[in-house]
Formats: structure tokens, sequence, C-alpha cells
């Protein structure tokens, strides 16, 4: 709590102003790409949003396992909180990525293996926070959470790597490549400016819901020990 309480202000700052720098410099200075023209400028919203989905259910997938072999209650913390701003981000990235599959493939929606898989990404984000919903007793809870959170990683790789093994209509990928960025500068930097403002975004957030689901654990301590008495 005290750690968290430092660093929030510094983490809200800095999220606020990478956000501005790289909207700025995304919507207004990086030039249209020569083929999709000013459809392109999607993608500073919808690349980060997607990035943020993948390591968003990395981090409640360590925390899982964390959880299930010291039983640290942190971890499960840490994981519950987590899973809604997951589900925030993957929503954002399935909704931009559909505005910006009509224009360049003439539908919103195809049932293709990287589109499908991060759509079932989604679903066990909702199925995760239903778990931990659904079971009133916070250690129970936390183990069934964990469990799921530990199985249904395997859909993380299948959403990285899904346009490596299947043929889909979503490009491959053009940061993370042995030769380089297939990206110019110009369009590269404000768009890893912005993927440094999600992130810091999302564990300012994350920090914010680890304290109050602290707390909130700490007065059904209180209740429990009232009621006991």
């Amino acid at each position: 709590m005290t750690l968290s309480g430092v660093l929030l202000p510094w983490l809200i700052g800095a999220a606020a102003l990478l956000m501005v720098v790289g909207f700025i410099w995304g919507l207004v200075f990086a030039p249209p790409d020569y083929q999709q023209g000013d459809t392109v400028r999607i993608m500073f919203v919808h690349v980060p949003a997607a990035w943020l989905s993948l390591l968003c259910y990395s981090l409640i997938a360590t925390a899982s396992v964390i959880s299930l072999i010291w039983r640290h209650a942190l971890a499960d913390v840490a994981a519950k909180s987590a899973a809604p701003l997951g589900a925030a981000f993957t929503f954002l990235a399935l909704v931009t990525g559909m505005l910006w599959g009509q224009p360049m493939w003439g539908t919103f929606w195809v049932w293709d293996a990287r589109l499908t898989s991060f759509l079932v990404l989604f679903f066990i984000y909702i199925g995760y926070m239903a778990l931990w919903e659904t079971i009133d007793d916070p250690q129970k809870a936390g183990r069934a959470a964990a469990i799921l959170g530990v199985v249904g990683f395997i859909n993380v790789p299948i959403v990285k790597f899904s346009v490596d093994w299947w043929n889909t209509l979503h490009q491959p990928a053009s940061i993370s490549r042995l030769d380089g960025p297939a990206i110019h500068w110009t369009i590269l930097t404000p768009l890893l400016i912005m993927a440094v403002a999600y992130t810091v975004f999302f564990f300012a957030l994350l920090f914010i819901r680890m304290r109050t689901e602290i707390m909130k654990r700490r007065v059904r301590s209180l209740q429990l020990a009232q009621a006991a008495g």
C-alpha cells in the first residue's frame, strides 16, 4: 500500500503526458500510409490495446502460478484486479480492429485465426471474472480462478503466432522481426510511445484496483471478526 501510494501520482502523470504526446504525434504529425492512407492512424489505438491484452493475461497467468504454488494472497489480488483491465483492452482491440478491417478488407469481421483466437481471449477474461464473482469465499475463488488463469494462458501463444501458423487476413508481425521493424520511424516512434503510455496507464489502474481490493478484504475480515465476537 505504501509503495503503490508513492508510485501512483508518478504513473498517472507519466501516462497522461505520454498519451498526449503519442496522440498528437500519431494523429497530426505522422504521415499517412502509402496504401492505407489516414486509416492507418487507428493503429495507434488498436496495436497498443492488443499488446496490453496479451501482457495483462500473461500477468494473470504468472500471478496464478504464484498463487497455486506459494499461496500468496497478493498474487490473487493482482490477478483479480488485472482481469477487468485486460478485458477492457481486449474489447478495445476488437472494436478498433473491426473499424480498421472494414475499409481494408471490406468487412468488419472474418473468422480467421487471429480474430477468432482474440475473441476467445475476451471470453476467457469474462469467464475468469465470472468465476471470481460466483464463489463467495476469496480463498476458494482465488484457487479456482488461478487454475483457469493457468489453463487459459494456452490461448496467448495461439493469438501471438496465429498469423505465422495459419493463412489469415491479418498482417504478420511488423515490429518484432529478426530483420528489424517493417514500419518507418515516423510511424513507429509514436506507436511505441503509445505502447509505453498504455503500459504505464495499465499499471496505474492496476495499483488502484489492488488497493481497493485489499481494503475490501480488510473490511470483510473485520466484519467476520465482529460477527464471530
